[in-house]
């Protein structure tokens, strides 16, 4: 016969729940970047735990780009809506855009051509590659992710990916998901590219959007770094507000496709382009502003400012408000249109031959959502364009 448990004291269990009761942990201010953190613990702001950073830092080790063969010029589309070339380059800066034209290829197709140069580029093992984020608002498929298919093109066999969703800001989240997966320290090698293709989505009738969007996709390799150099900064911002003003209609869950949607036209990217114009300009220009002072940056130690190529008024705008001359702007809308998440990797790719290791660079973007953001990235290499 089984002995009965026996009955803890009251003393016993007193004890035990004054065990099992929750301690608030105890703050330290570090003394390394004088934030605050859970004492003996490493800072979550800069790393530092017992005289050492113990985090590594993140940088962009490489790029690479592919824009497809057919370009698009404005006299074509002259021919198809009622403009013309002078007034699509005053108001919005595109002379020419590259279109991917070839039936059954589609975002992964470009991801994989400016992935496969990125790897070439850096030397970089297929079997080293951590991670792979995709981020699109064009992918293939629903599911599965382009992500997994690029893994899939490029032979990664180590590498877990996904996609990420937050249309032309989509490149400046991807910047600070790759850096926080590099601080977590588990993660080395990373291959982030914004890829879409805008044709698919575009209305070629439709005058006050065909002109602006293009095809293409771009890609960083991000990995760690003891120096004083990479992703230093971001903030990133969502309001959804801006639904009604910049979205596709149908497609999705609250609109499925049906024959009503495709004979309403209502699978083509819809855009109130003055409301998104507006908020694009405060947006952009105040984000900027703000890392900047954040980051004690002025006119005259930012060495770069790489904006999203969705319309030159706004570039400017963006340059004026930081008092930077445009000659510090990289601005390439006049070939490529507005690529969405490929913008702002295309043109560090386009102008990679101009940056130097230790270059003051802001990167910046609004999109639909409204989402919008700015990251400030010290370059880690003299670039050299291939």
């Amino acid at each position: 016969m089984a002995h009965p448990k026996r009955r803890q004291s009251s003393t016993r269990q007193a004890k035990r729940r004054t065990h099992d009761k929750a301690v608030a942990p105890t703050l330290a201010i570090c003394p390394n970047c004088g934030e605050w953190h859970v004492y003996h613990t490493v800072c979550g702001a800069c790393g530092y735990y017992r005289g050492k950073l113990a985090i590594e830092k993140e940088v962009i080790t490489g790029v690479g780009g592919y824009v497809p063969d057919y370009i698009l010029t404005n006299d074509e589309i002259s021919k198809m809506v009622d403009t013309n070339d002078e007034w699509i380059m005053t108001r919005i800066g595109v002379k020419e855009r590259h279109i991917l034209n070839e039936e059954g290829l589609g975002s992964s197709y470009m991801a994989r051509k400016a992935a496969k140069q990125l790897m070439k580029k850096t030397g970089a093992n297929p079997d080293d590659i951590d991670l792979v984020v995709v981020a699109t608002s064009t992918p293939d498929y629903h599911f599965p992710s382009t992500a997994s298919i690029l893994c899939d093109k490029l032979g990664l066999k180590n590498a877990f990916a996904f996609d990420l969703q937050a249309a032309c800001s989509g490149f400046l989240y991807l910047m600070e998901t790759a850096a926080n997966f590099i601080r977590s320290g588990r993660y080395k090698k990373i291959i982030i590219v914004g890829a879409d293709k805008m044709s698919s989505m575009v209305n070629y009738t439709d005058r006050a959007t065909c002109p602006i969007f293009g095809d293409g996709a771009a890609a960083f390799m991000v990995e760690p770094t003891t120096e004083d150099v990479g992703i230093m900064d971001s903030i990133l911002r969502t309001d959804g507000k801006g639904l009604p003003f910049l979205h596709m209609k149908a497609g999705g869950s609250v609109c499925p496709p049906s024959y009503f949607t495709v004979d309403n036209k209502m699978h083509y990217l819809h855009q109130e382009g003055r409301t998104v114009f507006k908020y694009a300009v405060s947006s952009m220009s105040d984000v900027s502003a703000a890392i900047a002072e954040k980051n004690g940056l002025t006119k005259d130690n930012i060495d770069w400012i790489v904006p999203h190529q969705a319309n030159v008024r706004i570039i400017e705008a963006v340059a004026h408000r930081m008092e930077v001359p445009m000659d510090k702007v990289l601005v390439n809308i006049e070939h490529y249109g507005n690529t969405s998440a490929g913008t702002l990797p295309l043109c560090i790719w386009d102008f990679e031959d101009k940056l130097k290791k230790g270059d003051n660079i802001i990167f910046t973007a609004f999109g639909a959502g409204f989402t919008w953001g700015a990251v400030y990235v010290k370059w880690g290499y003299d670039g050299k364009k291939e």
